[in-house]
């Protein structure tokens, strides 16, 4: 098959997306004196990293380990981790102008406030490194061939090929449609032969169906600090009532570790005790009643809406022992069983992806398929909510780079 390549120098390697692993795979392997071309189908590079954050992008944590990692093997990215640390990605870019500040939980934003300026970083070396970007172009296929790997790619349409030796495939995961993303590294994936687990929608809101539904859709706007837990995890941070159901940085956390048909806990009061607080303030005023204890703790429409559950309109001295027990499980055991949740739009990531059986955790190359890369989402490493899926991507940039 003839191809036709970019220009009559040697390229290394073909990275497919100019996403956070595709931008910083290409600056890095610049830097070592390698030659990429990056291609993307997109009219601007890094359109996920432009909206991540509320635009403000939240580029790292650090707190940053394998145990924020949801994967196969959890061990898989300690190797990426250990060759391109926080401490690297801080330098990095503090090297291009971007401080960092912390905002909460170790989660990392430049001082700007702007996304734009991340992107700009790699937009601008890559420029100077000589490693080209094209834009709008949409890859159709990869083939092998005796050389390595020939490229087929719409571009203002019309159909041409490139080779090279090496393909990286950083095309992300199925969040979000209109930012382009598709399933396209998964096909890939398969068409080499290797096995993928089974995508699913990940920090992901959930929603709430049936009787249920009238309840939480009153609160819609209403947000809580709670401990959100199953049997495998818990977390502590705001929950978001909706008018379908729940979101919220907790309800986000929880749903990677949640599947169709579990239930999990919300602690609506984590760090006091509900009926040592009752008890208190029944010595004080036990005229007083439930609704207004429970006002003082919440906003006056969630303390209501709690009457469809508790005794709200007695006065603290008449609640029974029997009442406290009630109380006391809704407030600290509140069972949430969702219906379902808002699917790929929604989800800030993918769980699941190219199996890291596949993939060397050294190199990230297909062990099938010698000179074969997947780094970033299309892999199956899921990261909490807060910059640990930047640092992921940016390890396996970083990791690729190295090897290709």
């Amino acid at each position: 098959m003839t191809a036709n390549l970019v220009n009559p120098t040697h390229i290394d390697a073909i990275i497919i997306g100019a996403g956070a692993c595709g931008l910083m795979c290409a600056v890095q392997a610049g830097f070592l004196g390698k030659q990429t071309l990056v291609l993307e189908k997109n009219d601007r590079p890094g359109a996920k990293i432009l909206v991540s954050g509320g635009g403000r992008c939240n580029y790292t944590n650090l707190n940053t380990s394998a145990q924020q990692f949801i994967s196969g093997n959890p061990h898989f990215c300690k190797s990426a981790f250990a060759q391109w640390t926080v401490e690297d990605t801080i330098g990095f870019f503090e090297t291009y102008g971007i401080e960092g500040q912390e905002k909460t939980l170790g989660q990392l934003f430049p001082t700007t406030n702007k996304a734009k300026d991340i992107v700009d970083v790699f937009v601008n070396l890559c420029h100077d490194l000589d490693q080209p970007i094209w834009l709008n172009t949409n890859v159709k296929a990869i083939e092998r061939d005796v050389n390595g790997f020939v490229v087929t790619y719409e571009q203002h349409g019309k159909i041409t090929q490139v080779a090279a030796p090496k393909v990286v495939i950083a095309t992300g995961g199925l969040p979000v449609h209109k930012l382009g993303a598709t399933d396209f590294g998964l096909r890939i994936a398969r068409q080499f032969g290797l096995q993928v687990v089974k995508p699913t929608p990940a920090l992901v809101p959930l929603t709430i169906t049936g009787k249920d539904l009238p309840w939480y859709g009153q609160l819609s706007g209403n947000s809580i600090f709670c401990r959100v837990w199953n049997d495998d995890i818990s977390f502590e941070e705001n929950i978001l009532f909706t008018h379908w159901g729940l979101s919220g940085p907790a309800i986000l956390q929880i749903s990677s570790y949640w599947q169709a048909g579990q239930e999990f806990y919300l602690d609506m009061l984590p760090h006091q005790d509900i009926v040592e607080l009752i008890s208190q303030e029944r010595n004080i005023n036990p005229k007083k009643t439930l609704l207004n204890v429970l006002a003082g703790l919440y906003t006056r429409k969630f303390a209501e809406a709690l009457a469809n559950y508790l005794p709200v309109t007695k006065n603290l001295a008449s609640l029974s022992k029997a009442d406290l027990e009630d109380i006391n499980q809704l407030i600290h055991q509140f069972k949430v069983k969702p219906a379902g949740d808002k699917g790929y739009d929604k989800a800030e990531v993918m769980r699941g992806g190219v199996s890291t059986d596949e993939l060397s955790s050294k190199t990230l190359e297909a062990k099938k398929e010698p000179g074969l890369f997947f780094g970033g989402e299309s892999v199956d490493v899921t990261g909490w909510l807060g910059g640990y899926n930047f640092q992921w991507a940016w390890a396996c940039g970083f990791v690729i780079a190295q090897n290709i």
